[in-house]
């Protein structure tokens, strides 16, 4: 599993490795029932505490994401594909939605943010 850590990024670490875990899941990369490493291993790859890993863990399992067995390890859960691509797309539209909101507020007109949507999605 190939999580990368941006340490100048504003989104605290232990988001960063759950959006990437998530990611990971919805693209089919990790599949259900894969083990994902356990707290200590990924804390020494990333060279990060332990206690974020396991925030980052928790809160994959609390969003229905992984399945933790004590003893065992945790695991990527038995999910719908199709639920996980939604949800995702809801991150989208409400990140879309605050950059629309944004963009009026310094006076950009729906044209002007068209525009510069469009001249991003060519880059």
């Amino acid at each position: 599993m190939k999580i990368i850590i941006n340490n100048s990024s504003q989104q605290p670490i232990y988001e960063q490795i759950v959006s990437q875990v998530k990611s990971l899941i919805i693209e089919g990369t990790l599949k259900e029932h894969d083990i994902l490493p356990s707290v200590r291993v990924l804390s020494k790859e990333l060279k990060i505490s332990a206690l974020t890993v396991k925030k980052s863990y928790d809160n994959l399992e609390e969003e229905g994401f992984i399945v933790t067995v004590h003893g065992k390890g945790s695991y990527v859960a038995s999910t719908n594909r199709e639920l996980l691509a939604e949800e995702y797309r809801r991150e989208v539209e409400a990140d879309l939605e605050q950059v629309i909101v944004k963009g009026r507020s310094c006076g950009l007109s729906d044209e002007e943010l068209r525009e510069l949507f469009e001249l991003i999605m060519e880059g």
